[in-house]
């Protein structure tokens, strides 16, 4: 349910409510400063063969932001000029969610999903593109969809390869995290196959969301965001982990605690004016791997941001933010 909206700007008085303490601040670092076009929710950012970082996100027809170095940032449009045809299957407004980007074969390919808030009659879709720009992309159709009744909810996706197979994690609510083999050919679901159970929580309504699987070592790292998203400053995600020797799970927290049964170490929350930090991605510069997400500016009425922290590795094989 990853779909934001602008809260109304709180008192002051009441705002102050709302933050940590200092102590509570100090656990977790401030965002990378960024200039520019800051803007952003579910970001996904890919460094392209022409040098450039891309950030798609939530909002327009999958919004894109360029950057030369990660500092600057500029508003480049949107994906699409205007919603596939099959979009409004899945809500009025052909309004895509949460997008994720990659590269392999020679193209990008650019996933993404169709649905209504509150429900779990969504699909996901993808394009791909031979430049990964926007305005460059070519809509390949639906990928794998949930119906109501179902006890998954087919949005939030996210690409991994592992075993010299592709798979694509997912999920928002109805039970959390689920994951699907993909035909790397099509990139699309491969019919009849296992939905892998990835992360849940032990209370309805499982507020468990926006999966991103990374491998370092010899573990596949699972990052979601738990609680709630979309309500400015009163908005209450936070970023969880957990890890897994395979990419099917199971996955378990630093204390061995199952994610299955509501496992997870906090690995980001909010802090100061940087509130309910969600929405998350993990890539790659320079040799070291980068947290993407937003957050809620309680400086600036809740608006939604882009947050990019380095990622850190213990010599336990635990991530933190930097």
């Amino acid at each position: 349910m990853r779909r934001f909206g602008l809260a109304t700007a709180l008192t002051a008085a009441a705002l102050l409510a709302l933050l940590p303490s200092t102590a509570q601040a100090a656990e977790y670092p401030d965002p990378r400063p960024i200039t520019g076009q800051e803007i952003i929710h579910d970001p996904t950012v890919l460094r392209l063969k022409n040098g450039q970082y891309v950030a798609y996100s939530t909002g327009g027809v999958i919004g894109a932001r360029l950057s030369k170095n990660l500092r600057h940032w500029t508003d480049a449009g949107n994906a699409f000029a205007e919603p596939p045809a099959w979009w409004y299957e899945y809500n009025d407004t052909g309004d895509p969610w949460a997008p994720d980007i990659s590269y392999r074969h020679g193209r990008y390919w650019l996933y993404y999903s169709v649905s209504s808030w509150g429900t779990n009659h969504s699909a996901i879709g993808v394009a791909t593109s031979r430049t990964g720009l926007p305005g460059t992309w070519t809509d390949r159709g639906k990928v794998f969809a949930s119906e109501r009744g179902e006890d998954w909810n087919a949005i939030d996706p996210a690409i991994i390869r592992a075993d010299g197979k592709l798979w694509m994690s997912f999920g928002s609510y109805w039970t959390g995290i689920r994951m699907i083999e993909l035909n790397p050919k099509t990139g699309k679901a491969i019919p009849g196959a296992t939905v892998h159970h990835l992360a849940t929580r032990p209370d309805a309504p499982y507020a468990v969301e926006g999966p991103s699987i990374v491998r370092h070592g010899r573990y596949f790292y699972l990052f979601a965001s738990y609680d709630a998203c979309c309500a400015g400053v009163n908005s209450t995600y936070k970023i969880r982990v957990g890890r897994s020797t395979s990419v099917t799970g199971p996955y378990v927290d630093s204390t061995g605690k199952p994610l299955l049964e509501g496992g997870g170490d906090l690995l980001l929350a909010g802090h100061g004016r940087y509130v309910g930090p969600g929405g998350e991605s993990v890539f790659r510069h320079k040799g070291r791997d980068i947290l993407a997400y937003h957050y809620y500016d309680a400086e600036d009425s809740g608006t939604p941001k882009l947050g990019l922290n380095t990622l850190n590795w213990t010599k336990n094989g635990w991530p933190s933010a930097g």
